[in-house]
């Protein structure tokens, strides 16, 4: 059973809570977050960029957040502060607290006599809990959830529904595995010999950090011989691939379908597009922001922004380009050639 409650807040309250300065009347009310072009009276909104400030004269919010840049750029009741985005979400959560859950264990959950439950935990329909898992206080674990033996979870960790994770593994506290996401699977491990495949135990384990958040059918394979470390603070969006023995440090965020090869080294607060490939056994440094669709063959070895793939265009233009790009190893050597023919005409020149 859950429990929930509609909240609103003053902007006074807000700025006390969260920080910030008020513009305008610090007794209106809010009850609810919005979009610039949809929120309503009750609604505070944001802006950050100013690519949308022309949807600002427009808004029926009743309050806005933005930054001392845009502090005259509204009329409206405003916080102003110095990361509205940042703000924005910590008011987003005051206002939609988490969903209260009421501790207890369904009846038809399956808990091996090993298995330990902390306190104020929470177990529904169809969970299966293997041997020697340890719960630590406050574990919410959705219906039809898996748990293999010697699993632990840390505190207020908690599972959606359909969830697996494979034996020995260990989440961190505050976790959140959202439904589908398949935490210790095999590698992909597999040798070739006399024509044929042969499997390479994977006999490592998925280790995950406090804080981490995992999306809807994202999976992370165990460790071929060591582990498969995923640091503190990590946000790993849906549908991504997590190989073998990939290491991502803290507080990097990774965007959907994004493929990670096995052994591959992740630094720490990188950002990463969707649709990221990165080849096995590279390191990339940290602080590095990977854009959408880029595919990474080598190591990265300094900060900044890396991007690749082809923007898109109409597809008459592509079609032209896409035939003259096959020729491209011509076009160097004919260029090449030329320069030549060039510097020698250059030298018999008087």
């Amino acid at each position: 059973m859950t429990i929930s409650s509609p909240l609103e807040y003053s902007l006074g309250e807000l700025t006390e809570a969260l920080g910030g300065e008020v513009v305008g009347d610090p007794s209106i009310k809010v009850q609810r977050v919005g979009t610039l072009e949809n929120a309503s009276l009750d609604s505070i909104t944001f802006l950050t960029n100013d690519r949308f400030i022309h949807l600002l004269p427009r808004t029926r919010a009743g309050a806005v957040i933005l930054s001392p840049l845009h502090r005259d750029a509204t009329a409206l009741p405003r916080i102003v502060c110095r990361n509205p985005y940042a703000y924005f979400a910590r008011v987003s959560a005051l206002l939609n607290p988490a969903i209260f859950t009421v501790p207890g264990v369904h009846a038809s959950v399956s808990i091996a006599a090993s298995a330990v439950i902390g306190a104020r935990v929470s177990i529904g329909p169809n969970v299966v809990l293997g041997e020697n898992v340890h719960l630590a206080d406050g574990v919410v674990i959705g219906a039809n959830c898996c748990v293999g033996n010697g699993t632990t979870l840390g505190n207020e960790t908690r599972l959606y529904p359909n969830v697996t994770i494979y034996q020995g593994c260990r989440i961190g506290s505050r976790c959140i595995l959202h439904s589908g996401a398949v935490i210790g699977a095999d590698g992909f491990g597999i040798a070739i010999e006399d024509g044929r495949w042969v499997k390479v135990p994977q006999v490592g384990r998925v280790v995950v950090g406090d804080d981490v958040e995992v999306g809807a059918n994202t999976t992370i394979d165990r460790g071929a011989i060591d582990d498969t470390v995923i640091e503190d603070g990590v946000k790993l969006d849906n549908l991504i691939q997590v190989a073998h023995n990939v290491h991502i440090g803290a507080h990097t965020a990774i965007a959907a379908c994004t493929g990670i090869a096995g052994s591959v080294r992740i630094g720490r607060r990188c950002r990463i597009g969707g649709a990221v490939g990165i080849a096995g056994h590279l390191s990339i440094t940290d602080d590095v922001e990977i854009s959408a669709k880029t595919f990474i063959t080598k190591s990265i070895t300094e900060s900044g922004i890396y991007s690749g793939g082809y923007p898109f265009e109409p597809n008459r233009a592509w079609r032209r380009n896409a035939a003259q790009i096959r020729h491209l190893d011509m076009l160097v050597k004919t260029v090449k050639h030329l320069e030549k023919r060039l510097a020698e005409i250059e030298r018999k020149l008087p």
